[in-house]
């Protein structure tokens, strides 16, 4: 059985590669991408504490966060197609307002 620490440390470096690659990066592609990391370092830790409790309620709650991210996914990609098929690129910099 791996300890808790272990799995809240990965779940803690992964959030905070999500949370660079989010502040640092300028493609959307790549920030949705490391919204989606930080998502997944949550429902690593919320695994990790419900496995440590001895409790269902964390793997629920993953549940939940996995449908939001399935619904945030659909959404995202279709506004990034959007936006790709009207600036012709997906550079935050070029990108500066939602107004087609």
């Amino acid at each position: 059985m791996v300890p808790l620490a272990h799995v809240l440390t990965l779940s803690a470096a992964l959030f905070v590669l999500g949370v660079a690659g989010f502040i640092i990066r300028r493609n959307v592609i790549t920030i949705f991408m490391c919204i989606e990391l930080m998502l997944n370092a949550v429902n690593l830790a919320f695994i990790g504490f419900a496995r440590h409790l001895g409790s269902l309620d964390g793997q629920l709650f993953v549940f939940f966060v996995i449908v939001v991210a399935a619904a945030e996914a659909a959404v995202g990609l279709a506004i990034i197609i959007a936006l790709f098929r009207n600036h012709e690129s997906l550079t935050i910099d070029e990108i500066d307002s939602m107004k087609l």
